[in-house]
């Protein structure tokens, strides 16, 4: 998985988003501001084809309407605004078109300036873009990759919003916790992914671990021009990558991981070959 999925586009000519706090907004009227602010809010340097062809399937997405804006269209959004998720999920949708084994997971977990209305309108682009390829909610258990195939389902969308009752297709976000330890310490942050793999719901959800550093202010205002990927990216990914390594799959064990800048080491192979792991245990079974 991919932490802020979009973030590899954001427009530095737009206004900051309504994810961010007053005086930030206020600041953000200086252009070198804002050229600031995406130095720290872009997350990704892939575009979601490219995550998909890297082999990334699970995809953090974070979602706003522009205040001030005529219509209900809605945008990615880490800071700055991103493209219009209509955009985003058609991108996706050419890609399974073209693969139809392969599943994917989209996580729309925060909303920012949205109330019932955009969320009916954005509920709509998501069923337009897959339509069919959607799968209703069921138990988690049930849903193997031979199940999707058969009913010819390729996404699973996780909606943190109480209107996803009224539609079969969106998935609670309750099903997808993803806890985040919110630490620039690489070494609280092995501790925390370690702490709640052990507490994990042995059954019924899904479960992140968010292989991520956060920036605090101060760690902004001290690297301001360095940006995320410079001051704890590049730094730190080699000892993620290496608690990434030693995991075990499987009901107790990891089940997805998010990352920041996946191409930066071999992410998403190192995930991925985990899943040997789980063969080698069904071949060693009696």
């Amino acid at each position: 998985g991919s932490h802020d999925s979009f973030s590899y586009w954001v427009d530095e000519k737009s206004p900051v988003g309504p994810d961010q706090a007053t005086a930030i907004k206020r600041l953000a009227r200086i252009s070198l501001v804002r050229r600031i602010i995406k130095k720290w809010s872009v997350t990704q340097n892939l575009t979601f084809r490219e995550q998909l062809e890297g082999g990334i399937r699970y995809f953090d997405l974070r979602v706003s309407s522009k205040p001030g804006e005529i219509g209900q269209e809605i945008y990615f959004i880490h800071g700055l605004f991103g493209i219009t998720v209509w955009d985003g999920l058609k991108e996706m949708n050419s890609f399974l078109e073209q693969h139809p084994k392969e599943v994917i997971f989209l996580d729309f977990n925060h909303f920012y300036a949205m109330d019932d209305s955009h969320h009916h309108f954005l509920i709509n682009r998501i069923h337009s873009a897959f339509e069919s390829k959607l799968c209703c909610v069921e138990c988690v258990e049930y849903v193997t990759l031979l199940y999707m195939w058969e009913k010819k389902h390729q996404v699973l969308i996780f909606y943190h919003h109480p209107l996803y009752q009224e539609y079969p297709f969106l998935w609670p976000g309750n099903k997808m916790p993803a806890p985040w330890a919110n630490t620039t310490n690489v070494h609280k942050l092995l501790q925390f992914l370690e702490t709640t793999l052990e507490e994990r719901s042995r059954y019924g959800t899904f479960h992140v671990s968010q292989a991520i550093l956060t920036p605090r202010v101060k760690t902004i205002a001290r690297h301001l021009v360095r940006g995320l990927k410079n001051t704890l990216v590049h730094r730190n990914l080699p000892m993620i990558l290496n608690w990434v390594k030693e995991q075990k799959p499987g009901v107790m064990g990891v089940n997805i991981i998010t990352s920041d800048f996946v191409e930066l080491v071999d992410f998403a192979a190192t995930v991925i070959a985990l899943n040997d792991l789980l063969l080698e245990e069904d071949e060693s079974a009696p």
